[in-house]
Protein backbone atom coordinates (compact mmCIF):
# COMPACT_ATOMS: atom_id res chain seq x y z
CA UNK A 1 0.00 0.00 0.00
CA UNK A 2 1.20 3.20 -1.12
CA UNK A 3 -0.73 6.16 1.34
CA UNK A 4 -0.96 9.80 0.72
CA UNK A 5 -1.13 11.45 3.99
CA UNK A 6 -2.86 15.41 2.98
CA UNK A 7 -2.20 18.02 5.45
CA UNK A 8 1.10 15.50 6.30
CA UNK A 9 3.08 18.28 8.52
CA UNK A 10 -0.39 19.19 10.51
CA UNK A 11 -1.88 18.31 13.92
CA UNK A 12 -3.18 14.96 12.85
CA UNK A 13 -1.42 14.50 9.45
CA UNK A 14 1.97 14.30 11.03
CA UNK A 15 0.78 12.12 13.09
CA UNK A 16 -1.19 9.88 10.97
CA UNK A 17 2.36 9.79 8.64
CA UNK A 18 4.62 8.36 11.69
CA UNK A 19 1.52 5.34 12.12
CA UNK A 20 1.31 4.14 8.94
CA UNK A 21 4.08 2.53 6.90
CA UNK A 22 5.03 4.26 3.34
CA UNK A 23 3.41 7.45 3.76
CA UNK A 24 3.57 9.96 1.37
CA UNK A 25 3.20 13.32 2.58
CA UNK A 26 1.43 15.95 0.94
CA UNK A 27 1.69 19.64 2.40
CA UNK A 28 2.64 22.95 1.03
CA UNK A 29 6.33 21.91 1.92
CA UNK A 30 6.90 19.62 -0.64
CA UNK A 31 5.41 21.56 -3.63
CA UNK A 32 1.42 20.30 -2.92
CA UNK A 33 -1.47 22.20 -3.56
CA UNK A 34 -4.76 21.31 -3.14
CA UNK A 35 -6.47 24.02 -5.48
CA UNK A 36 -3.92 22.83 -7.80
CA UNK A 37 -3.93 19.29 -10.23
CA UNK A 38 -0.76 19.84 -11.38
CA UNK A 39 0.72 18.67 -7.48
CA UNK A 40 -1.23 16.06 -7.03
CA UNK A 41 1.11 13.27 -8.04
CA UNK A 42 -1.38 9.95 -7.34
CA UNK A 43 0.30 7.21 -9.34
CA UNK A 44 0.07 4.21 -6.91
CA UNK A 45 -1.61 5.80 -4.48
CA UNK A 46 -4.11 2.98 -2.70
CA UNK A 47 -5.46 5.08 0.01
CA UNK A 48 -6.25 8.22 1.02
CA UNK A 49 -5.92 10.55 4.79
CA UNK A 50 -8.02 13.85 2.98
CA UNK A 51 -7.54 16.94 5.48
CA UNK A 52 -9.20 20.33 3.92
CA UNK A 53 -6.97 22.23 5.40
CA UNK A 54 -8.31 25.92 4.19
CA UNK A 55 -12.19 26.29 4.05
CA UNK A 56 -12.96 27.77 0.94
CA UNK A 57 -15.83 29.09 -1.35
CA UNK A 58 -15.34 26.47 -4.09
CA UNK A 59 -14.84 23.06 -1.97
CA UNK A 60 -11.66 21.50 -3.47
CA UNK A 61 -11.99 18.32 -1.57
CA UNK A 62 -14.81 16.41 -4.25
CA UNK A 63 -12.43 16.81 -7.47
CA UNK A 64 -8.95 15.71 -5.64
CA UNK A 65 -11.56 12.66 -4.32
CA UNK A 66 -12.61 11.98 -8.05
CA UNK A 67 -8.90 12.12 -8.69
CA UNK A 68 -7.60 10.12 -6.73
CA UNK A 69 -10.53 7.47 -7.05
CA UNK A 70 -9.80 7.39 -11.27
CA UNK A 71 -6.10 6.35 -10.25
CA UNK A 72 -6.43 3.75 -8.41
CA UNK A 73 -7.10 4.67 -4.83
CA UNK A 74 -9.24 2.36 -3.12
CA UNK A 75 -9.70 3.56 0.23
CA UNK A 76 -10.53 7.13 2.03
CA UNK A 77 -10.67 8.34 5.33
CA UNK A 78 -11.72 11.93 5.62
CA UNK A 79 -11.03 14.60 8.32
CA UNK A 80 -14.21 16.05 8.80
CA UNK A 81 -15.98 18.03 11.45
CA UNK A 82 -19.19 17.44 13.39
CA UNK A 83 -22.55 18.16 11.34
CA UNK A 84 -20.72 18.40 8.00
CA UNK A 85 -23.27 15.77 6.47
CA UNK A 86 -25.97 18.71 6.72
CA UNK A 87 -26.49 20.74 3.72
CA UNK A 88 -24.54 24.16 4.70
CA UNK A 89 -21.31 22.81 6.26
CA UNK A 90 -18.15 23.73 4.67
CA UNK A 91 -17.11 20.13 4.44
CA UNK A 92 -20.63 19.15 2.79
CA UNK A 93 -19.54 18.24 -0.53
CA UNK A 94 -16.66 16.88 0.35
CA UNK A 95 -18.19 14.29 2.72
CA UNK A 96 -20.91 13.46 0.10
CA UNK A 97 -17.33 12.89 -2.59
CA UNK A 98 -16.87 10.93 -0.08
CA UNK A 99 -19.62 8.48 0.45
CA UNK A 100 -19.97 8.69 -3.52
CA UNK A 101 -16.32 7.92 -4.39
CA UNK A 102 -17.30 3.37 -5.13
CA UNK A 103 -14.61 3.03 -2.63
CA UNK A 104 -13.93 2.00 1.24
CA UNK A 105 -14.51 5.48 2.95
CA UNK A 106 -14.31 6.54 6.71
CA UNK A 107 -15.20 9.64 7.81
CA UNK A 108 -13.98 11.12 11.01
CA UNK A 109 -15.93 14.24 12.94
CA UNK A 110 -13.68 15.18 16.24
CA UNK A 111 -14.69 17.75 18.40
CA UNK A 112 -12.39 20.62 19.60
CA UNK A 113 -8.86 19.68 19.53
CA UNK A 114 -6.62 19.13 22.91
CA UNK A 115 -3.72 19.92 20.84
CA UNK A 116 -5.37 23.42 19.94
CA UNK A 117 -3.80 24.65 23.57
CA UNK A 118 -0.44 24.06 22.95
CA UNK A 119 0.29 24.09 18.74
CA UNK A 120 -3.24 25.65 17.58
CA UNK A 121 -4.80 28.46 17.55
CA UNK A 122 -5.26 29.23 21.35
CA UNK A 123 -1.35 28.08 22.02
CA UNK A 124 -0.10 32.03 21.98
CA UNK A 125 -2.68 32.84 24.46
CA UNK A 126 -1.28 30.63 26.69
CA UNK A 127 2.05 31.15 26.35
CA UNK A 128 1.02 34.88 26.98
CA UNK A 129 -0.56 34.01 30.02
CA UNK A 130 -4.28 34.86 28.92
CA UNK A 131 -6.67 32.99 26.53
CA UNK A 132 -9.15 34.85 25.51
CA UNK A 133 -12.21 33.21 24.21
CA UNK A 134 -15.90 33.75 23.63
CA UNK A 135 -16.87 30.61 25.20
CA UNK A 136 -17.76 31.40 28.27
CA UNK A 137 -18.78 28.34 30.72
CA UNK A 138 -19.13 25.92 27.75
CA UNK A 139 -17.74 22.62 28.90
CA UNK A 140 -16.16 20.67 25.70
CA UNK A 141 -14.88 16.98 25.75
CA UNK A 142 -11.86 17.84 23.87
CA UNK A 143 -10.29 15.04 22.06
CA UNK A 144 -6.73 13.88 21.52
CA UNK A 145 -5.31 14.36 18.09
CA UNK A 146 -3.37 11.26 18.88
CA UNK A 147 -6.55 9.64 19.60
CA UNK A 148 -7.59 11.34 16.01
CA UNK A 149 -4.01 9.81 14.40
CA UNK A 150 -4.68 6.10 15.78
CA UNK A 151 -8.47 5.58 14.35
CA UNK A 152 -7.14 7.30 10.97
CA UNK A 153 -4.48 4.86 10.85
CA UNK A 154 -6.85 2.02 11.52
CA UNK A 155 -9.16 2.87 9.23
CA UNK A 156 -6.20 3.60 6.77
CA UNK A 157 -4.59 -0.42 7.05
CA UNK A 158 -7.57 -2.51 8.15
CA UNK A 159 -10.84 -3.57 6.86
CA UNK A 160 -13.01 -3.21 9.72
CA UNK A 161 -13.85 0.95 9.25
CA UNK A 162 -15.66 0.96 5.66
CA UNK A 163 -18.70 2.80 5.87
CA UNK A 164 -18.42 4.21 9.12
CA UNK A 165 -18.59 7.66 10.44
CA UNK A 166 -16.68 8.06 13.67
CA UNK A 167 -17.92 10.97 16.49
CA UNK A 168 -14.45 11.41 18.48
CA UNK A 169 -14.50 12.99 21.95
CA UNK A 170 -12.52 12.43 25.20
CA UNK A 171 -13.98 10.71 27.96
CA UNK A 172 -15.49 14.11 29.31
CA UNK A 173 -16.12 17.36 29.01
CA UNK A 174 -13.91 20.11 30.08
CA UNK A 175 -14.56 24.05 30.75
CA UNK A 176 -11.97 26.25 28.92
CA UNK A 177 -11.51 27.42 33.17
CA UNK A 178 -10.72 24.30 34.24
CA UNK A 179 -8.09 23.17 31.21
CA UNK A 180 -6.37 26.41 31.61
CA UNK A 181 -5.78 25.71 35.40
CA UNK A 182 -4.55 22.06 34.61
CA UNK A 183 -1.83 23.36 32.40
CA UNK A 184 -1.36 26.26 34.39
CA UNK A 185 -0.17 24.04 37.50
CA UNK A 186 1.69 21.73 35.29
CA UNK A 187 3.64 24.49 33.75
CA UNK A 188 4.33 26.43 37.10
CA UNK A 189 2.91 29.62 35.59
CA UNK A 190 0.32 31.89 36.00
CA UNK A 191 -2.51 31.42 32.97
CA UNK A 192 -5.90 32.55 33.16
CA UNK A 193 -8.92 32.52 30.95
CA UNK A 194 -11.07 35.21 29.99
CA UNK A 195 -14.53 35.34 28.49
CA UNK A 196 -14.49 37.79 26.04
CA UNK A 197 -17.62 39.23 23.15
CA UNK A 198 -17.46 37.41 19.98
CA UNK A 199 -16.64 40.80 18.31
CA UNK A 200 -14.22 41.44 20.43
CA UNK A 201 -12.81 37.96 19.65
CA UNK A 202 -13.15 38.84 15.79
CA UNK A 203 -11.21 41.19 15.94
CA UNK A 204 -8.18 39.72 17.60
CA UNK A 205 -8.04 37.52 15.46
CA UNK A 206 -8.24 39.41 12.47
CA UNK A 207 -5.35 41.37 14.00
CA UNK A 208 -3.33 37.72 14.02
CA UNK A 209 -3.99 37.55 10.30
CA UNK A 210 -6.71 35.37 10.34
CA UNK A 211 -9.43 36.12 7.25
CA UNK A 212 -12.49 37.57 8.86
CA UNK A 213 -15.03 35.48 7.01
CA UNK A 214 -13.32 32.37 9.31
CA UNK A 215 -13.02 34.48 12.45
CA UNK A 216 -16.49 34.48 12.16
CA UNK A 217 -17.09 30.86 11.76
CA UNK A 218 -14.80 30.23 15.00
CA UNK A 219 -16.46 33.17 17.23
CA UNK A 220 -19.74 31.22 16.02
CA UNK A 221 -18.79 27.86 16.91
CA UNK A 222 -17.03 29.29 20.37
CA UNK A 223 -20.46 31.09 21.24
CA UNK A 224 -22.16 27.67 20.71
CA UNK A 225 -20.33 26.55 23.36
CA UNK A 226 -21.05 29.17 25.80
CA UNK A 227 -24.93 28.25 24.96
CA UNK A 228 -24.07 24.42 26.32
CA UNK A 229 -23.86 22.86 22.67
CA UNK A 230 -21.03 20.56 21.49
CA UNK A 231 -20.36 18.88 25.68
CA UNK A 232 -22.32 15.54 24.11
CA UNK A 233 -19.79 12.71 24.85
CA UNK A 234 -19.85 10.36 21.95
CA UNK A 235 -18.22 6.69 21.76
CA UNK A 236 -16.13 6.86 18.58
CA UNK A 237 -12.75 6.22 19.63
CA UNK A 238 -13.86 3.12 21.58
CA UNK A 239 -16.03 1.94 18.97
CA UNK A 240 -12.84 2.12 16.69
CA UNK A 241 -9.61 1.30 18.52
CA UNK A 242 -11.55 -0.93 21.61
CA UNK A 243 -10.11 0.99 24.41
CA UNK A 244 -11.11 4.55 26.04
CA UNK A 245 -10.15 7.65 25.26
CA UNK A 246 -7.14 9.74 26.25
CA UNK A 247 -8.32 11.87 29.15
CA UNK A 248 -7.47 16.33 28.90
CA UNK A 249 -5.18 15.25 31.83
CA UNK A 250 -3.51 12.96 29.99
CA UNK A 251 -3.05 15.17 27.35
CA UNK A 252 -1.80 18.28 29.77
CA UNK A 253 0.66 15.75 31.65
CA UNK A 254 2.49 14.15 27.86
CA UNK A 255 2.67 17.62 26.38
CA UNK A 256 6.08 19.55 26.69
CA UNK A 257 4.94 23.15 27.81
CA UNK A 258 7.51 25.57 26.41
Amino acid sequence: MSILVLGGTGKTGRRVAQRVDNARIASRANGFDLGDPSSWALDGVTAVYLVEPDLQTEPRLPRFVAEAVAAGARRLVLLSAPRAGEEGHPLYAAEQAVRESGVDWTILHPNWFAQNFSEGPWAQGIRDGVLSLPAGDGRVPFVDAEDIADVAAAALTTDHHDGEVYELTGPRAVGFGEAVDLIARATGRKIDYEDVDPEAFIEQQTAYGVPRTVARLLAGLLDDLREGRGADLEDGVERALHRPPRSFEDFVAGTSWT
